[in-house]
């Protein structure tokens, strides 16, 4: 039987999953391993030095740089304020000393006797990570993080903005197809996920920007929808780094109904805590928006192979590309021969059933397996 690789998405229920939750610098792990964690928990931290000021004594109080250490009145390591005293001359008989005062609040990190400069370092930036998911602790890195073991509903979408959230889940559509109302944003949202269905506009998102919920997730928005929101064309980037409530598109740009299997295992999630991730590499498909839920403990995991990726005949595959964009399918053949295009380029290609068993040749670059339990 032919295979080939293609770009996929999971839509997986009670399934396994991994979580490498890593510091930036190496700092301190606040967890031990089989430890039972909550989403909200910090299992690791650590500070990020802070900007580095330069002032030149010798200059400043018009001495040599030898004698900058009968001048200075703090000691290399001492925190200093903002304005506080730092360093005066003896001045002339006495009188008329110059002074010099710390520009801002940090530490003194080095005081040079060959340069005659002062070095001080604002304050720190704390970074504290969390855990995301419920779950154990599988596997500590020593002073780099922790990866977290869980069990639960997993959903990739094709794209996000916006970072990591947890809220409340609540579908607001009743269907894949929905579209749902402006009126539908209401206060009593703050804080929660909610499922929009197939479609929303900017004014939505707006309004639910406005009351605070925490994620929104829909099949998709108009490419200047998000244009608007982030004030920016989107290029080819990493996203998540949006100061904005976290957005995912299970389907892509424009009106596409969500997946049916999503949007159930959505619905059948209600009211239950979910984590969420705008995070996306455009284009690349290395990085994909995700929404997790936690499953029940009595419910078994199931795990699931990164080989059924591989396109084969009897994959379901999504149609990513016009004429049949959106399309869910069946692969029923891979012909090893390459095919003529109507651009006259020769590609691989699939044939492809249709729910309306309807039968298509499709290029397998226009194509993404879907994985689902």
């Amino acid at each position: 039987m032919s295979k080939s690789y293609t770009p996929g998405l999971k839509v997986l229920k009670n399934t396994k999953i991994n979580k490498e939750r890593l510091l930036p610098l190496k700092g301190k792990v606040h967890v031990d391993i089989n430890d039972l964690v909550k989403s909200e928990k910090i299992v690791a931290s650590t500070e990020i030095p802070g900007n580095v000021h330069m002032i030149n004594l010798s200059n400043e109080l018009n001495i040599d740089p030898k004698q900058i250490h009968e001048c200075v009145l703090i000691n290399e390591g001492d925190h200093v304020s903002k304005e506080q005293l730092i360093a005066q001359n003896k001045g002339l008989f006495g009188f008329f000393k110059s002074e010099v005062k710390s520009p801002i609040d940090g530490q003194i990190m080095n005081i040079s006797n060959v340069t005659g400069q002062i070095v001080i370092s604002e304050k720190p930036l704390p970074i504290n990570v969390d855990a995301y998911i419920p779950g154990i602790v599988d596997k500590i890195f020593d002073k780099e993080g922790v990866m977290i073991n869980s069990v639960g509903t997993f959903i990739q979408g094709i794209i996000g903005i916006g970072g990591e959230k947890k809220g409340q889940i609540k579908c607001l559509a009743s269907d894949e197809s929905d579209k749902i109302q402006i009126s539908s944003i209401t206060e009593d949202l703050r804080g929660k996920i909610i499922v929009c269905g197939s479609y929303i506009d900017y004014e939505i998102y707006s309004k639910a920007k406005e009351v605070q919920v925490s994620g929104i997730v829909c099949g998709g928005v108009d490419y200047n929808t998000i244009s608007k929101i982030l004030g920016y064309s989107l290029g080819v980037a990493i996203t998540g780094t949006e100061n904005t409530t976290t957005l995912i598109l299970t389907e892509g740009f424009g009106e596409v109904n969500m997946a049916k299997r999503t949007f159930d295992l959505l619905k059948e999630n209600e009211n239950k805590v979910a984590s969420i991730n705008g995070a996306t590499q455009i284009r690349a498909g290395v990085l994909r928006p995700e929404i997790f839920i936690e499953s029940e403990k009595k419910e078994t995991s199931k795990d699931f192979n990164e080989n059924d990726l591989i396109i084969s005949e009897g994959s379901k595959v999504r149609v990513i590309r016009e004429p049949f964009f959106g399309k869910l399918g069946i692969i029923t053949k891979l012909p090893y021969e390459l095919v003529e295009m109507k651009s006259e380029t020769k590609v691989r290609v699939a044939e492809v059933k249709f729910s309306d068993e309807s039968v298509e040749i499709i290029p397998r670059a226009n194509l993404e397996v879907i994985l689902s339990n």
